[in-house]
C-alpha cells in the first residue's frame, strides 16, 4: 500500500438550521453545493456536501444539519478549529466581505508565517482563512460569488485540541508518514509528504486543562483522510487493527468507502477512498441540485422527503 497518507479527504461537523448552513457555506463563503442527500444513519435528516467545482477530495466540509441540535462545547478530544487555504493578497478582500456581511472575524498573530483569520459560522463552527504562498489547485466552481483570485483553495489544515500529544503524533509520524515540521508553544505542526495535496497539514494543540469538548452544534464530528481506493483503505485497515486500534469494517457511503476509528486523543478519524467521486449519481453540471438517496432508501423516498424541511439553495450567479 502507499505508506503515506496524502492529507484530509473531508472534515465533516454539526449545523442546526439546514438554511442557514447553505446561506453560509454558498452564499457567503463560496463554496459549491455538491451534495444533498441524508445522513446514512438517520434519513429523517440531511447531509450536505460544500467543496470546489466537483468536491475534490481535500476541498470537502460536509455537515450534518439536525435542527433544534444543542451547541456542543469546546475542549479536549476534539477538532478544534478548520482552516481554508487563501492567497496572502486575500486576506484584506475577506476582513472586508467579512465586515460587510456583518460576520465577526478578526485577525490573529501570524502563524508560522502565515496570516490567519478567525471566525465562526452561524452555529457556532470555528472557522479560519489562512494565507498560503503555494495554495494546491483546485477546481474553482465558475458561479461562485468568490472571483477566482480570492476563492478558498482547499483545507489549509485542522487543529486537533488533545489532552497530551505524543501517541497521536506517533500515529501521524509513524503510521501515517507525516513529519513535525515547526512547533511554537503548545502547537505542533505535522505536515504529509506529498506537497501538492489540499489538507496536508495537521496540527496538534495539547491543552490539559480544558476539559474534554462535547460535540453538538458548532463542532467537528469527524476528520477523514485520504485513500487512493479500496485496495489501499483495506491494507490501511489491517494495519491499525495491528496497532491495536478499533476499526470499523468497511461502510459504503455511495462517494467513498469508508473505515473509522479513534485515535489516540479521542477524536473521531477515518480513512475515505476518493472514489467514486460526488458525480456517479448526477451529472458535474447537476450537483447538489437534486436530492440524492442511496439505493437501499429509494423505497422510503415519498416518506423520507415529507420528513426533510424545504431548502432553497442561494442564487449567487
Amino acid at each position: 500500500m502507499g505508506k503515506r497518507i496524502r492529507g484530509l479527504h473531508h472534515v465533516t461537523a454539526i449545523a442546526s438550521d439546514p438554511q442557514r448552513n447553505l446561506d453560509f457555506y454558498v452564499g457567503l463563503l463560496g463554496l459549491r453545493f455538491v451534495k444533498r442527500t441524508v445522513n446514512f444513519d438517520d434519513p429523517g435528516t440531511y447531509h450536505f456536501y460544500f467543496g470546489d467545482r466537483r468536491g475534490t477530495p481535500g476541498t470537502i466540509l460536509t455537515f450534518f444539519p439536525w435542527p433544534g441540535a444543542r451547541r456542543g462545547t469546546r475542549g479536549a478530544g476534539q477538532i478544534e478549529s478548520t482552516a481554508f487555504a487563501i492567497s496572502p493578497e486575500s486576506i484584506g478582500y475577506w476582513l472586508e466581505r467579512f465586515k460587510k456581511q456583518h460576520v465577526t472575524a478578526e485577525k490573529t498573530s501570524p502563524r508560522f508565517g502565515e496570516e490567519v483569520i478567525r471566525f465562526t459560522d452561524p452555529h457556532g463552527l470555528l472557522l479560519e482563512l489562512i494565507s498560503s504562498d503555494s495554495p494546491a489547485s483546485v477546481e474553482p466552481w465558475p458561479e461562485s460569488p468568490i472571483s477566482p483570485e480570492h476563492a478558498l483553495h482547499g483545507f489549509h489544515s485542522v487543529s486537533a485540541a488533545l489532552d497530551g500529544y505524543e501517541k497521536t503524533a506517533r500515529l501521524l509520524t509513524n503510521s501515517f508518514g507525516y513529519r513535525l515540521t515547526e512547533q511554537s508553544g503548545n502547537r505542533f505542526r505535522f505536515v504529509s509528504a506529498d506537497e501538492t495535496a489540499p489538507g496536508r497539514i495537521v496540527d496538534l494543540l495539547c491543552v490539559p486543562a480544558t476539559g474534554t469538548g462535547r460535540v453538538g452544534a458548532g463542532s467537528v464530528h469527524h476528520v477523514a483522510f485520504r485513500a487512493k481506493g479500496e485496495a489501499e483503505q483495506l491494507k490501511w485497515r489491517d494495519r491499525l487493527v495491528e496497532l491495536d486500534y478499533n476499526v470499523t469494517p468497511v461502510i459504503d457511503r455511495t462517494y467513498f468507502h469508508s473505515i473509522y476509528f479513534r485515535e489516540p486523543g479521542g477524536v473521531l478519524f477515518e480513512i475515505a477512498t476518493e472514489p467514486p467521486g460526488f458525480s456517479s449519481d448526477e451529472k458535474l453540471e447537476e450537483l447538489g441540485t437534486h436530492l440524492r438517496l442511496p439505493s437501499w432508501f429509494e423505497s422510503s423516498r415519498s416518506e423520507i422527503e415529507k420528513i426533510l424541511p424545504p431548502i432553497q439553495v442561494p442564487r449567487v450567479s
